[in-house]
Protein backbone atom coordinates (compact mmCIF):
# COMPACT_ATOMS: atom_id res chain seq x y z
CA UNK A 1 0.00 0.00 0.00
CA UNK A 2 1.57 3.28 -0.86
CA UNK A 3 1.91 5.61 2.50
CA UNK A 4 2.51 8.96 0.87
CA UNK A 5 -0.75 11.26 -0.01
CA UNK A 6 -1.81 10.10 -3.15
CA UNK A 7 -2.18 12.92 -6.11
CA UNK A 8 -5.79 13.35 -6.92
CA UNK A 9 -6.36 14.11 -10.88
CA UNK A 10 -7.51 17.40 -11.68
CA UNK A 11 -11.29 17.98 -13.30
CA UNK A 12 -10.68 18.65 -16.94
CA UNK A 13 -11.36 22.72 -16.24
CA UNK A 14 -8.05 22.67 -14.44
CA UNK A 15 -5.84 21.33 -16.68
CA UNK A 16 -2.40 18.72 -16.18
CA UNK A 17 -0.09 20.34 -13.57
CA UNK A 18 2.35 20.78 -16.31
CA UNK A 19 0.55 23.64 -18.14
CA UNK A 20 -0.66 25.44 -15.01
CA UNK A 21 0.63 28.48 -14.64
CA UNK A 22 3.14 28.88 -11.58
CA UNK A 23 2.28 31.20 -8.27
CA UNK A 24 3.85 32.08 -5.79
CA UNK A 25 1.93 31.77 -2.08
CA UNK A 26 2.53 33.06 1.19
CA UNK A 27 5.18 35.91 0.73
CA UNK A 28 4.49 37.49 3.23
CA UNK A 29 2.15 36.70 5.61
CA UNK A 30 0.17 39.85 4.75
CA UNK A 31 -0.67 37.99 1.51
CA UNK A 32 -2.44 34.82 2.96
CA UNK A 33 -5.29 36.08 5.37
CA UNK A 34 -7.92 33.63 6.77
CA UNK A 35 -10.72 34.61 9.19
CA UNK A 36 -12.70 32.09 10.91
CA UNK A 37 -16.68 32.00 10.64
CA UNK A 38 -17.80 30.82 14.39
CA UNK A 39 -20.89 28.43 14.25
CA UNK A 40 -22.23 30.49 17.21
CA UNK A 41 -21.89 33.78 19.28
CA UNK A 42 -21.14 33.33 23.28
CA UNK A 43 -23.41 33.56 25.72
CA UNK A 44 -21.75 36.43 27.99
CA UNK A 45 -21.45 34.28 30.96
CA UNK A 46 -20.66 30.72 32.13
CA UNK A 47 -16.89 29.95 32.97
CA UNK A 48 -14.99 29.66 29.53
CA UNK A 49 -13.77 32.96 27.90
CA UNK A 50 -13.96 33.32 24.87
CA UNK A 51 -10.89 35.31 22.77
CA UNK A 52 -11.15 36.33 19.70
CA UNK A 53 -7.86 37.63 18.33
CA UNK A 54 -5.80 38.42 15.33
CA UNK A 55 -2.19 36.33 14.72
CA UNK A 56 0.70 36.80 13.01
CA UNK A 57 3.81 34.39 12.58
CA UNK A 58 2.74 32.13 15.49
CA UNK A 59 1.01 28.79 15.45
CA UNK A 60 -2.71 28.39 17.00
CA UNK A 61 -1.44 25.98 19.74
CA UNK A 62 1.18 28.38 20.44
CA UNK A 63 -1.11 31.38 20.17
CA UNK A 64 -3.75 29.90 22.08
CA UNK A 65 -1.22 28.78 24.62
CA UNK A 66 0.28 32.06 25.53
CA UNK A 67 -3.15 33.78 25.93
CA UNK A 68 -3.71 30.91 29.15
CA UNK A 69 -0.78 31.81 30.44
CA UNK A 70 -1.73 35.53 30.47
CA UNK A 71 -4.98 34.45 32.10
CA UNK A 72 -2.91 32.92 34.19
CA UNK A 73 -5.64 29.89 33.63
CA UNK A 74 -4.19 26.57 32.25
CA UNK A 75 -3.63 25.18 29.03
CA UNK A 76 -5.24 22.13 28.83
CA UNK A 77 -8.31 23.59 29.87
CA UNK A 78 -8.42 25.65 26.25
CA UNK A 79 -10.12 24.71 23.37
CA UNK A 80 -10.32 26.17 19.57
CA UNK A 81 -12.37 25.17 16.41
CA UNK A 82 -9.51 24.85 13.81
CA UNK A 83 -5.58 25.48 13.12
CA UNK A 84 -4.70 28.15 11.15
CA UNK A 85 -1.43 28.83 9.27
CA UNK A 86 1.52 30.54 11.22
CA UNK A 87 2.93 32.15 8.02
CA UNK A 88 -0.53 34.45 7.58
CA UNK A 89 -2.24 36.82 9.15
CA UNK A 90 -5.74 34.84 10.61
CA UNK A 91 -8.12 35.71 13.17
CA UNK A 92 -10.43 33.14 15.14
CA UNK A 93 -11.52 32.33 18.82
CA UNK A 94 -9.92 30.29 21.33
CA UNK A 95 -11.88 29.04 25.06
CA UNK A 96 -9.85 29.42 27.84
CA UNK A 97 -11.28 28.19 31.60
CA UNK A 98 -11.47 31.02 33.87
CA UNK A 99 -13.18 31.24 36.95
CA UNK A 100 -16.12 33.91 37.08
CA UNK A 101 -14.38 35.79 40.20
CA UNK A 102 -11.57 36.70 37.55
CA UNK A 103 -12.02 39.37 35.23
CA UNK A 104 -10.14 38.73 31.96
CA UNK A 105 -10.09 41.97 30.35
CA UNK A 106 -7.43 43.50 32.64
CA UNK A 107 -5.02 40.87 32.46
CA UNK A 108 -5.25 40.37 28.57
CA UNK A 109 -4.67 44.23 27.92
CA UNK A 110 -1.48 44.18 30.61
CA UNK A 111 -0.15 41.10 28.86
CA UNK A 112 3.02 41.08 26.42
CA UNK A 113 1.52 38.99 23.35
CA UNK A 114 4.09 39.36 20.34
CA UNK A 115 2.40 38.73 17.20
CA UNK A 116 -1.42 38.84 19.07
CA UNK A 117 -4.06 41.41 18.50
CA UNK A 118 -6.95 41.08 20.70
CA UNK A 119 -10.01 41.66 19.44
CA UNK A 120 -12.98 40.38 21.43
CA UNK A 121 -13.56 39.11 25.04
CA UNK A 122 -16.47 37.41 26.10
CA UNK A 123 -18.12 34.80 28.66
CA UNK A 124 -19.88 31.03 27.59
CA UNK A 125 -21.62 28.32 29.16
CA UNK A 126 -18.59 25.58 27.49
CA UNK A 127 -15.59 25.05 25.88
CA UNK A 128 -14.73 25.44 21.87
CA UNK A 129 -14.04 22.10 21.00
CA UNK A 130 -12.16 20.80 16.70
CA UNK A 131 -15.12 21.71 14.25
CA UNK A 132 -16.67 24.37 16.24
CA UNK A 133 -16.87 26.74 13.06
CA UNK A 134 -18.94 27.56 9.67
CA UNK A 135 -16.22 28.18 8.02
CA UNK A 136 -13.20 30.26 6.52
CA UNK A 137 -12.83 33.60 4.53
CA UNK A 138 -9.89 33.33 2.82
CA UNK A 139 -8.00 36.42 1.51
CA UNK A 140 -5.08 34.87 -0.88
CA UNK A 141 -2.35 37.38 -2.67
CA UNK A 142 -0.89 34.75 -5.35
CA UNK A 143 2.25 36.44 -6.69
CA UNK A 144 4.70 35.82 -10.14
CA UNK A 145 2.37 34.99 -12.84
CA UNK A 146 3.11 35.28 -16.25
CA UNK A 147 0.46 37.49 -17.57
CA UNK A 148 0.21 35.82 -20.60
CA UNK A 149 -1.32 32.73 -18.64
CA UNK A 150 -3.81 35.21 -16.38
CA UNK A 151 -6.99 35.02 -18.56
CA UNK A 152 -6.85 31.13 -18.86
CA UNK A 153 -6.20 30.99 -15.03
CA UNK A 154 -8.86 33.61 -13.63
CA UNK A 155 -11.72 31.29 -16.26
CA UNK A 156 -10.56 28.28 -14.25
CA UNK A 157 -11.47 30.21 -10.67
CA UNK A 158 -14.38 31.03 -12.20
CA UNK A 159 -15.59 27.69 -13.18
CA UNK A 160 -14.15 26.67 -9.67
CA UNK A 161 -16.80 29.26 -8.35
CA UNK A 162 -19.39 27.98 -9.92
CA UNK A 163 -18.70 24.25 -9.58
CA UNK A 164 -16.95 23.37 -6.80
CA UNK A 165 -13.51 21.20 -6.52
CA UNK A 166 -12.95 17.97 -5.81
CA UNK A 167 -12.46 18.18 -1.79
CA UNK A 168 -9.32 16.74 -1.42
CA UNK A 169 -7.12 16.54 1.72
CA UNK A 170 -4.01 19.20 1.44
CA UNK A 171 -0.35 18.05 2.29
CA UNK A 172 -0.42 20.25 5.31
CA UNK A 173 -2.86 16.83 6.69
CA UNK A 174 -0.01 14.61 6.26
CA UNK A 175 2.63 16.44 8.27
CA UNK A 176 5.59 18.23 7.58
CA UNK A 177 7.37 15.38 5.27
CA UNK A 178 4.25 13.62 4.60
CA UNK A 179 5.19 10.59 7.13
CA UNK A 180 2.70 10.65 9.58
CA UNK A 181 0.17 8.08 7.27
CA UNK A 182 3.12 5.77 7.35
CA UNK A 183 3.87 6.45 11.31
CA UNK A 184 0.17 5.80 11.55
CA UNK A 185 -0.36 2.46 9.58
CA UNK A 186 2.87 1.30 11.67
CA UNK A 187 1.11 1.95 15.23
CA UNK A 188 -1.90 0.37 13.38
CA UNK A 189 -0.62 -2.37 12.33
CA UNK A 190 1.64 -3.56 15.69
CA UNK A 191 4.21 -3.05 14.17
CA UNK A 192 5.36 0.46 16.13
CA UNK A 193 4.14 1.25 19.66
CA UNK A 194 1.82 4.56 19.61
CA UNK A 195 2.33 7.99 20.82
CA UNK A 196 1.36 8.62 24.49
CA UNK A 197 0.20 11.41 23.77
CA UNK A 198 -3.61 11.63 22.84
CA UNK A 199 -3.21 14.78 21.04
CA UNK A 200 0.01 13.44 18.63
CA UNK A 201 -2.90 9.67 18.83
CA UNK A 202 -5.69 11.68 16.85
CA UNK A 203 -3.32 13.72 14.15
CA UNK A 204 -1.35 10.32 13.21
CA UNK A 205 -5.05 8.79 12.90
CA UNK A 206 -6.68 11.55 11.08
CA UNK A 207 -3.43 11.64 8.80
CA UNK A 208 -4.40 7.67 7.75
CA UNK A 209 -8.12 8.93 7.67
CA UNK A 210 -6.98 11.40 4.91
CA UNK A 211 -4.70 9.14 3.02
CA UNK A 212 -7.57 6.82 2.30
CA UNK A 213 -10.86 9.50 1.72
CA UNK A 214 -7.87 10.95 -0.97
CA UNK A 215 -7.58 7.32 -2.55
CA UNK A 216 -11.56 6.83 -2.81
CA UNK A 217 -12.07 10.62 -4.15
CA UNK A 218 -8.99 10.07 -6.44
CA UNK A 219 -10.49 6.98 -7.95
CA UNK A 220 -14.44 8.82 -8.34
CA UNK A 221 -12.40 11.22 -10.29
CA UNK A 222 -10.60 8.79 -12.58
CA UNK A 223 -14.09 7.80 -13.23
CA UNK A 224 -16.19 10.93 -13.53
CA UNK A 225 -18.09 10.68 -10.14
CA UNK A 226 -16.66 13.01 -7.83
CA UNK A 227 -19.56 15.73 -8.60
CA UNK A 228 -22.02 13.02 -8.94
CA UNK A 229 -24.23 10.77 -6.43
CA UNK A 230 -23.88 7.00 -7.09
CA UNK A 231 -27.01 5.02 -6.07
CA UNK A 232 -25.95 3.74 -2.71
CA UNK A 233 -23.90 6.73 -1.81
CA UNK A 234 -24.46 8.55 1.27
CA UNK A 235 -24.83 12.26 0.18
CA UNK A 236 -24.95 15.07 2.23
CA UNK A 237 -27.33 18.53 2.09
CA UNK A 238 -25.62 21.26 1.71
CA UNK A 239 -27.56 23.53 3.46
CA UNK A 240 -28.55 21.31 6.79
CA UNK A 241 -25.49 19.28 6.55
CA UNK A 242 -27.87 16.18 6.97
CA UNK A 243 -26.78 12.95 5.72
CA UNK A 244 -29.18 10.45 3.96
CA UNK A 245 -28.66 6.98 1.13
CA UNK A 246 -29.40 7.69 -2.22
CA UNK A 247 -31.91 5.16 -3.33
CA UNK A 248 -30.64 2.51 -5.24
CA UNK A 249 -33.08 2.74 -8.33
CA UNK A 250 -36.45 4.77 -8.59
CA UNK A 251 -37.72 8.40 -8.75
CA UNK A 252 -35.65 8.94 -5.96
CA UNK A 253 -32.49 8.15 -7.06
CA UNK A 254 -33.52 10.83 -10.49
CA UNK A 255 -34.21 13.40 -7.99
CA UNK A 256 -30.98 13.23 -6.40
CA UNK A 257 -29.00 12.93 -9.38
CA UNK A 258 -30.64 16.20 -10.35
CA UNK A 259 -29.90 17.46 -6.79
CA UNK A 260 -26.37 17.08 -7.30
CA UNK A 261 -26.15 18.24 -10.51
CA UNK A 262 -27.75 21.83 -9.32
CA UNK A 263 -24.85 21.68 -6.40
CA UNK A 264 -27.76 20.83 -3.56
CA UNK A 265 -25.96 17.68 -1.91
CA UNK A 266 -22.85 16.08 -2.76
CA UNK A 267 -21.81 12.38 -2.10
CA UNK A 268 -19.26 11.91 0.70
CA UNK A 269 -16.34 9.94 0.85
CA UNK A 270 -15.12 8.24 4.14
CA UNK A 271 -13.24 9.28 7.25
CA UNK A 272 -13.07 5.10 8.58
CA UNK A 273 -13.14 4.49 12.18
CA UNK A 274 -15.36 2.21 14.11
CA UNK A 275 -18.82 4.44 13.75
CA UNK A 276 -18.48 5.77 10.56
CA UNK A 277 -21.59 5.03 8.65
CA UNK A 278 -21.61 3.15 5.25
CA UNK A 279 -22.65 3.49 2.27
CA UNK A 280 -24.57 0.68 -0.01
CA UNK A 281 -24.24 -0.58 -3.47
CA UNK A 282 -20.86 0.68 -5.77
CA UNK A 283 -19.49 3.51 -2.70
CA UNK A 284 -19.97 0.60 -0.50
CA UNK A 285 -17.69 -1.85 -2.37
CA UNK A 286 -15.14 0.55 -3.79
CA UNK A 287 -14.55 2.01 0.09
CA UNK A 288 -14.68 -1.26 1.24
CA UNK A 289 -11.68 -2.44 -1.34
CA UNK A 290 -9.61 0.74 -0.17
CA UNK A 291 -10.04 -0.20 3.73
CA UNK A 292 -9.44 -3.87 2.98
CA UNK A 293 -6.09 -3.64 0.68
CA UNK A 294 -4.55 -1.15 3.52
CA UNK A 295 -5.29 -3.05 7.03
CA UNK A 296 -7.04 -6.38 5.86
CA UNK A 297 -9.79 -6.40 8.42
CA UNK A 298 -12.07 -3.27 8.84
CA UNK A 299 -12.53 -4.55 12.53
CA UNK A 300 -9.17 -3.49 13.40
CA UNK A 301 -9.90 0.12 13.61
CA UNK A 302 -12.47 -0.32 16.44
CA UNK A 303 -9.47 -0.05 18.82
CA UNK A 304 -8.76 3.01 17.46
CA UNK A 305 -11.67 4.74 18.38
CA UNK A 306 -9.90 6.96 21.07
CA UNK A 307 -8.12 8.62 18.27
CA UNK A 308 -10.73 8.65 15.45
CA UNK A 309 -14.30 7.65 15.53
CA UNK A 310 -15.08 8.18 11.78
CA UNK A 311 -17.22 10.35 10.08
CA UNK A 312 -18.32 11.32 6.65
CA UNK A 313 -16.70 14.07 4.52
CA UNK A 314 -18.29 15.55 1.31
CA UNK A 315 -16.53 14.53 -2.20
CA UNK A 316 -16.93 18.17 -3.48
CA UNK A 317 -16.00 21.40 -2.44
CA UNK A 318 -18.23 24.40 -2.65
CA UNK A 319 -16.39 27.85 -2.71
CA UNK A 320 -18.95 30.38 -2.36
CA UNK A 321 -18.08 34.63 -3.05
CA UNK A 322 -14.67 34.02 -4.96
CA UNK A 323 -13.69 37.04 -6.48
CA UNK A 324 -10.29 37.99 -8.09
CA UNK A 325 -8.65 41.60 -8.38
CA UNK A 326 -5.34 42.60 -9.28
CA UNK A 327 -2.68 42.96 -6.11
CA UNK A 328 -0.62 45.42 -5.06
CA UNK A 329 2.69 45.48 -3.95
CA UNK A 330 3.93 43.09 -1.85
CA UNK A 331 6.02 43.62 1.59
CA UNK A 332 9.58 43.22 0.01
CA UNK A 333 8.39 41.13 -2.22
CA UNK A 334 9.07 37.91 -0.15
CA UNK A 335 12.88 38.79 -0.68
CA UNK A 336 13.82 38.64 3.21
CA UNK A 337 11.73 35.23 3.61
CA UNK A 338 14.04 32.56 4.53
CA UNK A 339 14.07 29.56 1.97
CA UNK A 340 12.07 31.53 -0.38
CA UNK A 341 12.62 29.74 -3.65
CA UNK A 342 13.08 33.03 -6.13
CA UNK A 343 15.13 30.81 -8.87
CA UNK A 344 11.63 29.21 -9.26
CA UNK A 345 9.51 31.74 -9.37
CA UNK A 346 10.47 35.85 -8.79
CA UNK A 347 7.06 36.94 -6.56
CA UNK A 348 8.65 40.12 -7.74
CA UNK A 349 8.38 39.73 -11.60
CA UNK A 350 5.30 38.93 -13.66
CA UNK A 351 1.80 39.72 -12.37
CA UNK A 352 -0.24 39.77 -8.95
CA UNK A 353 -3.77 38.56 -8.10
CA UNK A 354 -5.72 38.91 -4.89
CA UNK A 355 -8.29 35.90 -4.57
CA UNK A 356 -11.39 36.01 -1.47
CA UNK A 357 -13.60 33.27 -0.73
CA UNK A 358 -14.90 31.22 1.32
CA UNK A 359 -14.55 27.87 2.32
CA UNK A 360 -16.91 25.45 4.77
CA UNK A 361 -14.70 24.03 7.83
CA UNK A 362 -12.42 21.26 6.94
CA UNK A 363 -11.73 22.89 3.68
CA UNK A 364 -7.72 24.05 1.71
CA UNK A 365 -7.23 27.10 0.27
CA UNK A 366 -4.35 25.20 -1.57
CA UNK A 367 -7.01 22.88 -3.34
CA UNK A 368 -8.78 25.32 -4.64
CA UNK A 369 -6.14 27.38 -5.95
CA UNK A 370 -3.75 24.04 -6.70
CA UNK A 371 -6.61 23.31 -9.30
CA UNK A 372 -5.67 26.64 -11.50
CA UNK A 373 -2.19 27.43 -10.57
CA UNK A 374 1.00 25.39 -9.61
CA UNK A 375 1.88 27.04 -6.37
CA UNK A 376 4.97 27.78 -4.68
CA UNK A 377 4.58 28.50 -1.01
CA UNK A 378 7.73 31.10 -0.42
CA UNK A 379 7.20 29.51 3.36
CA UNK A 380 8.03 26.97 3.16
CA UNK A 381 12.22 25.42 2.15
CA UNK A 382 12.42 23.86 -1.55
CA UNK A 383 11.09 21.29 -3.12
CA UNK A 384 8.24 23.71 -2.94
CA UNK A 385 5.75 23.41 -5.91
CA UNK A 386 2.74 21.30 -4.78
CA UNK A 387 -0.12 19.85 -5.88
CA UNK A 388 -2.92 18.96 -3.47
CA UNK A 389 -2.14 15.99 -1.58
CA UNK A 390 1.42 15.52 -3.44
CA UNK A 391 3.50 13.88 -1.59
CA UNK A 392 7.18 16.33 -0.34
CA UNK A 393 5.13 19.21 -0.41
CA UNK A 394 5.26 21.90 1.97
CA UNK A 395 3.16 21.58 5.25
CA UNK A 396 1.75 24.73 6.75
CA UNK A 397 -0.56 24.47 9.34
CA UNK A 398 -3.52 26.13 7.47
CA UNK A 399 -7.11 25.31 8.95
CA UNK A 400 -7.71 21.26 8.38
CA UNK A 401 -10.56 21.03 11.60
CA UNK A 402 -8.45 18.29 12.74
CA UNK A 403 -11.62 16.79 14.47
CA UNK A 404 -14.70 17.35 12.07
CA UNK A 405 -16.65 15.98 14.23
CA UNK A 406 -19.66 12.68 13.55
CA UNK A 407 -21.70 12.51 10.64
CA UNK A 408 -24.70 14.79 10.20
CA UNK A 409 -27.98 13.48 11.16
CA UNK A 410 -30.31 11.70 8.75
CA UNK A 411 -32.94 14.13 7.80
Amino acid sequence: MATTAPPVAAPATAGSPGDLPAAVLRSSPADFVVEELPAYAPSGRGEHVFVTFRKTGRTTPDAVRALALALGADPNSTGYAGMKDRHAITTQTASIQLPLARDPAPLLAQAELPGIEILAVARHDNKLKPGHLVGNRFRITLRGIDPAALPLAERRLAEIGRAGVPNAFGPQRFGRNGENPERALAWISGRERGPRDRREQRLLFSALQSLWFNEVLARREADGTWSAVLPGDLAKKRDSGGLFLVPLEGPELADAEARAAALAISATGPMFGRKMRWPEGAPFALEREVLTAAIGDPRKLDAFAHAGEGTRRPLRLEVDDLEVSAAGPGAGEAAAISGAPRAAVDPGAGQGIVVSFVLPKGGYATTVLGRAFRLVDASAPPPSISRPGAAGAPAPEEDDAVEEGQPGADP
